[in-house]
C-alpha cells in the first residue's frame, strides 16, 4: 500500500517532534554525573555492608538458658536425632607434626587449612623483587567436604555434617571431632598424624544410629569440592598438570581432562580406592580402607587463569559404605602433601601416577631411569643445574660411538662434494639422471646422506621424557641455577611488553642461548652439505630454532639449560672428532678403494637406479609422443 503526501509529512513531523523532546527532557551533563556519584555511593555503601556480613564471626545462638529437651526441640524440626549438635562453638583446632600444621573448624570437622612446613611459595612483585609466604593448602573458603546423613524424621535429602558443631576432643596425636545424637550415639571423625609424614588416619565411626540413620545401611553420601589455587610462577602451566586422579581397584589410576572442563560418571559396578585433587607439585587425597562404594563423580572445572582467582575446581562425589550394624568404623587416610616420587610410592596402590611424569613410553624413562639417576646425581651433587650438566655429558659419552659413525658420515659427503658437484654440472640439464648417478655415486663410495640421523633418533626419547620430567619433578622447585631461581619454571632475563606475542611478557636467557647455539651448530654442519635438491632445507634449519624459541620461552629453565648443555657437547665433539679423531686423507683412500671393488647386484640401491631408470624412459617417451 503506497502512502500519500499527507502521510509522509505527518510522520516525518513526529519524528522531529519526538526528538526535540528527547532532547528537551534529556538530563545536563551536570546532572548525569550527580547521578553516577549517586549510584556509586550507593555502591560503595552496599560493598561495605557485604563485607562487614562476611568479616562478622558466625555467632552461635545463646541457648545457656534452655534445657536439654528443649534445645532438642528448637531444631528437632531441622536435625532430626543430631538437634544437639545443630548449635555450638565454632573455633578453630590445630593438629600438627614435623611436617604440616594441620586447621580443623569445628563446625563441619573438616580440614580448614594445611601448612605445609618444609615449603613455600614465592611471589614476585612489579619491581622483580620476591616475596615467600606459607605454603597453605586446602585454605580456599569455597571448599567443601561434607557428609549428607539421611536422617528419619528430617524432609530432604537430609542433614549435613556442614551444619553440625562437633565437639572437639585431643589425645595425644588424635584428634576426635564428635556430633551427639539425641539417643546417645553420635557420628565421630577421627584424624591421627604421627611424625615424619603427610599421611593422616581419618576414621569415622557411628556409634548407636542404626535407628537413627535412615539408609537401612546403604552408602553416606561424600561431596568433596577443592579449588585449586595458583601456587607456582607459570599458572597457565600448573593449570593443564592439575586435574582429578582416581583409581579403580581393578583397572588402575585414571584422571579427568587436564587442558578442559570435564566429568567422568563411573559405572555402577566401579569401586575406587582413592581419589586425588593433584596440581603440580602437590596433591591432597582421601584413600578408603576398604575402597569407596560404586556410583562415584569425579569432575574438574577450568577457569581463565588470567582472570580467576583460582585455579581450577576438582569434585569428588562419592558414596562411603556402611554394613547397617549399630556400632560402625569406616577406615581411611588422608594425603596433603607433596608430589615427592618415593613417598607418594610407599603409600602404594599406585598413588606415585598423580606426578606428571606421562603415561606412555616416556614416562617409563622418567620414572625409572632418569629420575633415579638424577637421585643418584644429587646424591654428591648440591647443585641441581650442575646434575644437568652431569647428566648431559653422561647422555653424550654413552650415545658418542654412534655420534663418531655420524661424523664420519658428514665427513664423506664432505669429500664426495665436488664429486656430486662435476656430476650435477654434466646432468644440469636431467634432473632424474642427477638423482640415478648421486645415488649410484652414494653405493659407489659407501656414504649415505642419512648417516647422521641415527644418533639424532635415539635421543629423542630423552628429549620428549626430559619435556615431562623438569616441570613434573618437585626436586627441581625453586631449586636456583645461575641466572635461574627456579629450575621447573622460566627463567627471565628482562620483562618484555605482554602485547608481544609468544613470549609472555618475558625473555629466557637459557631459551634464546639455547636457539643461538642451534643456529651456530647448523650452520657448522651444513657448510659442506649439498641442498641443490632441497634448497628450502637449508634455511628452515634456521628458522625453526626461531620458531621454537615462543615454546621454549616459558617452559621450564631445566630443560632448556639441558638442551643448551647438549647443543654445547654437540659443536664441541663436532669440532673435535672433525679436526683431529678423523683422518680426511685415510678416509678418502678407503672411499676410494671402495669405488674400486665389484658391486653385487640387486639391493634396494640397484632396485631404485632401475626404477629412475625406467621412470626416465617414460617421460622421455612421453615427450616424443608430443613432437
Amino acid at each position: 500500500m503506497e502512502m500519500d503526501k499527507n502521510t509522509i509529512i505527518g510522520l516525518v513531523l513526529i519524528m522531529v517532534i519526538f526528538t526535540v523532546w528527547q532532547v528537551m527532557i534529556a538530563p545536563s551533563p551536570e546532572e548525569i554525573a550527580r547521578q553516577e556519584q549517586m549510584a556509586d555511593s550507593l555502591k560503595r555503601v552496599e560493598e561495605l555492608r557485604m563485607n562487614e556480613v562476611a568479616a562478622a564471626p558466625e555467632v552461635a545462638p545463646d541457648l545457656s538458658g534452655l534445657t536439654d529437651s528443649a534445645r532438642q526441640a528448637r531444631f528437632s524440626g531441622n536435625f532430626g536425632q543430631f538437634a544437639p549438635s545443630a548449635a555450638g562453638e565454632r573455633k578453630d583446632v590445630v593438629l600438627e607434626n614435623d611436617l604440616m600444621k594441620a586447621t580443623f573448624d569445628t563446625k563441619g570437622g573438616f580440614i580448614k587449612e594445611v601448612e605445609l612446613k618444609t615449603y613455600s611459595k614465592i611471589t614476585e612483585n612489579e619491581d622483580g623483587s620476591q616475596n615467600t609466604l606459607p605454603l597453605v593448602l586446602l585454605e580456599d573458603e569455597k571448599n567443601r567436604f561434607e557428609y549428607t546423613l539421611p536422617v528419619n524424621g528430617v524432609s530432604g535429602a537430609g542433614i549435613r555434617s556442614s551444619d553440625l558443631y562437633f565437639t572437639p576432643e585431643i589425645e595425644g596425636q588424635t584428634l576426635i571431632m564428635r556430633a551427639p545424637a539425641s539417643n546417645g550415639g553420635y557420628f565421630e571423625q577421627r584424624y591421627t598424624l604421627e611424625d615424619g609424614t603427610y599421611l593422616m588416619d581419618y576414621d569415622l565411626r557411628f556409634e548407636g544410629l542404626n535407628s537413627v540413620l535412615a539408609n537401612n545401611g546403604a552408602p553416606i553420601a561424600l561431596q568433596w569440592d577443592n579449588y585449586l589455587d595458583n601456587i607456582e610462577k607459570n599458572a597457565s602451566y600448573e593449570s593443564t598438570l592439575s586435574t582429578m586422579y582416581f583409581h579403580e581397584m581393578d583397572e588402575g589410576t585414571d584422571y579427568c581432562s587436564c587442558t578442559s572442563s570435564d566429568t567422568e560418571e563411573l559405572e555402577e559396578d566401579v569401586r575406587l580406592k582413592w581419589v586425588a585433587g593433584s596440581q603440580q607439585f602437590f596433591t591432597s587425597a582421601l584413600l578408603a580402607d576398604n575402597g569407596f562404594a560404586p556410583g562415584a563423580t569425579l569432575s574438574t572445572e577450568a577457569y581463565d587463569v588470567d582472570t580467576s582467582e583460582d585455579l581450577k575446581k576438582v569434585s569428588a562425589s562419592l558414596n562411603i559404605p556402611l554394613g547397617g550394624s549399630n556400632s560402625e568404623v569406616v577406615g581411611m587416610q588422608l594425603y596433603v602433601g607433596p608430589n615427592e616420587f618415593d613417598r607418594l610410592r610407599a603409600i602404594g596402590h599406585d598413588m606415585s601416577d598423580v606426578i606428571s611424569f606421562g603415561w606412555s613410553f616416556f614416562g617409563t624413562i622418567n620414572r625409572w631411569v632418569i629420575r633415579p639417576l638424577f637421585n643418584f646425581l644429587s646424591g654428591f651433587i648440591g647443585n641441581m643445574g650442575i646434575a644437568i650438566l652431569v647428566l648431559t655429558l653422561i647422555v653424550k659419552l654413552l650415545v658418542y660411538p654412534l655420534t663418531y659413525k655420524m661424523l664420519v658420515s658428514n665427513v664423506k659427503m664432505q669429500v664426495l662434494k665436488p664429486e656430486l658437484e662435476k656430476m650435477k654440472l654434466k646432468y644440469k640439464d636431467d634432473q632424474q639422471a642427477q638423482q640415478m648417478q648421486q645415488m649410484k655415486m652414494y653405493q659407489e663410495y659407501g656414504a649415505s646422506p642419512l648417516g647422521g640421523c641415527l644418533p639424532m633418533v635415539l635421543q629423542m626419547p630423552i628429549w620428549f621424557a626430559l619435556y615431562r620430567f623438569f616441570p613434573a619433578s618437585i626436586t627441581f622447585r625453586q631449586e636456583s641455577f645461575l641466572w635461574a631461581n627456579d629450575l621447573s619454571t622460566y627463567d627471565v632475563l628482562t620483562k618484555i611488553p605482554e602485547w608481544i606475542p609468544f613470549l609472555d611478557g618475558h625473555l629466557s636467557l637459557f631459551a634464546i642461548l639455547w636457539a643461538l647455539t642451534t643456529v651456530i651448530y647448523a650452520y657448522y654442519n651444513s657448510m659442506h652439505m649439498d641442498y641443490s635438491a632441497q634448497p628450502m632445507m637449508k634455511y628452515f634449519q634456521y628458522v625453526m630454532p626461531i620458531l621454537f624459541l615462543g615454546f621454549f620461552n616459558s617452559f621450564a629453565s631445566g630443560l632448556t639449560a639441558y638442551l643448551l648443555f647438549s647443543n654445547t657437547f654437540n659443536i664441541a665433539q663436532t669440532i673435535i672428532t672433525k679436526n683431529f679423531l678423523i683422518d680426511h686423507d685415510k678416509l678418502k683412500e678407503k672411499m676410494n678403494a671402495n669405488k674400486a671393488k665389484p658391486k653385487k647386484k640387486g639391493g634396494f640401491s640397484q632396485r631404485l637406479q632401475e626404477a629412475l631408470k625406467e621412470q626416465q624412459a617414460k617421460e622421455a617417451a612421453a615427450k616424443g609422443k608430443k613432437k
